[in-house]
């Protein structure tokens, strides 16, 4: 029997990563015996050119591609939009300025491929930055224990259609990839082997905002979807491990705490619930 996937790329004015995203896409290795592929774009409120270069990709065997133009910005419209037209048994969400590796999609089906209720995702790699202070911060970062331990999902992030249908529609909330992490118990997650790039933001400023916002949107599951808490994994390191952090990496430590520390003041507070910061 053919089983399908759909890989669904929420984009507002992606113009300028839409072309590498989709290339990685459609450069995977070959999908397993009796899979097919789609790729959803999901352009909302664009005002460039994302549909259009989207439009333009040669498809290679065993792929399809949609792009659904919708005229109000918003990524849970869009990825509700998104599910609500997938054929996929398998729903991969896909950020448009990832760059996934080219074992990543085919790994994610395979362990997908039971159909039963699963989450799954790869090994992220954040992309080499430009300034000094992202590149101190994510040195810092890669070593806590979100990124280490578990399957963090930021990014990119799986799930079978089973899974999917734990819940209805995506809620209006700003962490939509830690509600969707929490839906599933640990021994549900899978984390597979190949990886993904995942860019971080450049400068102090915007890392703060960003910063802001993450914490932001992890308090507002914790208050409306309490009952998900009991799926987290993700403990903070204790006083030994700072200690260690500390000793291996000073200056990251210090740039990790000041960003830290200047997220409680509202200087860098951002206007709007989704702040990227390029």
């Amino acid at each position: 029997m053919t089983q399908r996937i759909s890989v669904l790329i929420p984009a507002h004015n992606e113009a300028g990563y839409i072309g590498d995203c989709l290339a990685a896409v459609f450069a995977s290795e070959p999908l397993p015996e009796g899979v097919t592929a789609e790729v959803l774009v999901l352009a909302n409120g664009c005002s460039d050119e994302t549909a259009a270069l989207a439009r333009a990709f040669e498809l290679p065997a065993g792929w399809a591609l949609q792009v659904l133009e919708l005229p109000e910005g918003g990524k849970l419209g869009a990825l509700n939009a998104g599910d609500a037209a997938a054929a996929g048994g398998i729903l991969i969400y896909l950020d448009a300025d990832v760059l996934v590796s080219r074992g990543l999609i085919p790994q994610l089906a395979a362990a997908l491929a039971d159909g039963t209720p699963r989450y799954a995702s790869g090994c992220p790699e954040v992309a080499p930055a430009r300034s000094a202070v992202t590149r101190a911060y994510a040195r810092l970062w890669t070593r806590l224990p979100f990124f280490t331990c578990g399957v963090p999902g930021f990014g990119v992030f799986a799930m079978t259609r089973a899974g999917r249908q734990r819940w209805g529609i995506w809620p209006d909330i700003i962490a939509d990839d830690t509600f969707a992490r929490l839906s599933f118990a640990p021994g549900e997650r899978v984390q597979v082997a190949a990886g993904y790039s995942w860019p971080m933001v450049e400068g102090f400023r915007n890392l703060v905002r960003v910063r802001r916002r993450q914490n932001e949107g992890v308090a507002e599951v914790a208050a409306k979807y309490p009952q998900l808490l009991a799926n987290d994994d993700k403990l903070p390191p204790g006083k030994g491990a700072l200690l260690q952090l500390l000793l291996a990496d000073p200056p990251g430590f210090l740039i990790y705490t000041l960003v830290a520390m200047a997220v409680k003041t509202p200087l860098f507070a951002s206007q709007t619930r989704w702040t990227r910061g390029r």
